[in-house]
């Protein structure tokens, strides 16, 4: 039996992208090769995060009757040709910005402060 994590496989992400741009063909035929090519990238990185939320949603056995469960951080590391790396990041719930502070989970805190570890932010400070 496939996996929640199998949604993030080459192939589903490469369907969810092939549909994206089948629904959208007419836009896509009408642009150029630069805005094809970042009009995929962005189908890319919406197919991701809807596969991640998918993924979730079918491995969430402890969520409660209402819906609610747990709060979920996904990290995404993905191959970006040569020695770069793109970073998908996806968090359920969503983030909340309550005016200068973000209401975050203790798993969405994690995922925060891996992220920045990983943008080097704290190197430079």
């Amino acid at each position: 039996m496939p996996s929640p994590d199998d949604l993030l496989a080459d192939a589903p992400i490469q369907a969810a992208v092939t549909a994206l741009a089948e629904r959208n063909r007419h836009h896509l035929e009408q642009m150029t090769d630069a805005e094809r090519n970042d009009a995929l990238s962005h189908w890319h990185d919406l197919a991701v995060t809807v596969l991640s939320a998918a993924g979730a949603a079918l491995g969430g056995d402890e969520d409660g009757a209402d819906g609610n469960g747990p709060g979920r951080a996904i990290i995404v590391l993905e191959d970006a040709g040569g020695d770069e790396v793109t970073v998908h990041a996806s968090f359920f719930p969503q983030l909340e910005d309550l005016g200068g502070e973000v209401l975050v989970t203790p798993a969405q805190a994690a995922a925060l402060e891996l992220l920045d570890a990983i943008s080097g932010e704290d190197a430079e400070e």
